[in-house]
């Protein structure tokens, strides 16, 4: 049997068997709708005020505050534009890092376009924000800071709470993407100080196109979809009440099993970085060393392309990807690896690595066998590696 190693969780995981079961009953026996006034759908709404709870206490929020979504690029979506439409009086100044996901960036490109002013605000070489420099660029007519609380790109972790305390002091909106963090390491609301919170049911085990928006309680936002009151009017459309029984019993299994992954993934991360930089000249990790996802590595591999490589490892079973899977079939390269110095040359050679509690040291001997291999395949093929290795033998 051929092995198979799947090693790029931040894009899909499978749905785990406890949250299938939970949700089962939901797409039959009890279908109906929320919304109604009779017993059937009072049940469900009782239900999904159940799952709202769940949801809420794994982030350390109130049930009130959590709007169920359509997954992590819907609830960005509405955090940006609902915070940046409904406060149009208050400014027109909008703040984001350049390393943002294609759902924020472009959210607030959409602004640009309505006359309201962004700042793509640079990083350093980790990916990280100094939120000094925040502090310094926020002016009388910014309304809102948006900064990804980790990215799923290079796996650098944020400083959030500390940029939480600039905007505060400040009295500007804070918003944090929270897609990459929540079910990979701890995440309180209170905790950080934000303002909005955007997570995606993916890293949690729970299934696709299911998310939620944490916002404070006392903030006005205005709605994406108009239609008729559910999630108190700040999301019109019956609700997808088997999307959210899953995302609320991943929540609950989340929440219980978080600190064993997060051990679990961390070893394995760390034999996998000290593998591929031992075995692999000219290799690269990208993002913080230290302060990162324990369950990601992400690396530049110089004189190759990084699709090339993505399909060659596919080929011997092994399954990663080369940045956000939003992108990855762009074929431009990483506005995020650009961000952080990465020259675009080296940046073509993007691959990303995103463990789970389902993978084995086993699974990580497997890749560090074959991937020197796929490489040095492809280098031996690339113009630009035959041009290194003349110039090294001239000199």
């Amino acid at each position: 049997m051929e092995k198979k190693v799947y090693l790029d969780n931040a894009a899909a995981t499978p749905v785990r068997k406890e949250v299938i079961e939970e949700m089962m009953p939901f797409f039959d026996a009890e279908f109906g709708n929320p919304s109604t006034v009779y017993d059937m759908g009072s049940r469900i709404k009782a239900v999904v005020d159940v799952q709202r709870a769940k949801v809420a206490e794994l982030i350390g929020a109130r049930p009130e505050e959590i709007i169920f979504t359509s997954g992590g690029t819907e609830a960005n979506n509405l955090a940006i534009k609902g915070i940046a439409f409904a406060y149009r009086k208050k400014g027109n100044h909008i703040i984001v890092a350049a390393t943002e996901h294609h759902s924020v960036l472009n959210s607030a490109r959409f602004f640009e376009r309505l006359d309201y002013e962004v700042t793509f605000l640079k990083v350093d070489e980790y990916g990280l924000v100094d939120p000094q420099r925040i502090r310094e660029l926020i002016r009388p007519e910014t309304i809102l800071v948006s900064i990804a609380y980790a990215s799923n790109e290079i796996g650098t972790i944020q400083p959030i709470a500390k940029i939480a305390e600039v905007c505060k002091d400040k009295g500007v909106f804070f918003h944090t993407d929270g897609v990459a963090t929540v079910g990979n390491i701890p995440v309180d609301v209170k905790q950080l100080g934000v303002d909005l919170l955007s997570l995606s049911g993916i890293p949690l085990e729970a299934p696709k196109g299911t998310g939620a928006l944490y916002f404070r309680k006392g903030l006005r936002l205005m709605p994406l979809l108009h239609g008729g009151i559910q999630e108190s009017g700040r999301r019109g459309g019956t609700e997808n009440v088997p999307g959210i029984v899953g995302l609320g019993k991943a929540a609950e299994l989340t929440l219980q099993e978080l600190p064993q992954k997060m051990r679990h993934v961390k070893v394995l991360r760390d034999k996998l970085v000290s593998g591929v930089i031992e075995s692999i000249e000219s290799v690269k990790l990208t993002g913080h060393p230290e302060t990162r996802l324990p369950g990601h590595a992400s690396f530049c591999v110089q004189a190759i392309e990084g699709e090339a490589l993505v399909f060659m490892l596919s080929s011997e079973g092994i399954y990663v990807n080369t940045g956000s899977a939003c992108a990855s079939k762009a074929l431009k390269t990483s506005p995020v690896l650009l961000a952080i110095g990465i020259p675009p040359e080296l940046a073509q050679g993007s691959i990303v690595f995103t463990l789970d509690v389902t993978n084995t040291e086993e699974d990580i001997d497997y890749v560090l066998e074959k991937l020197p291999f796929v490489v040095g395949r492809l280098r031996s093929m690339s113009p630009l590696w035959g041009k290194k290795e003349t110039a090294q033998a001239s000199s």
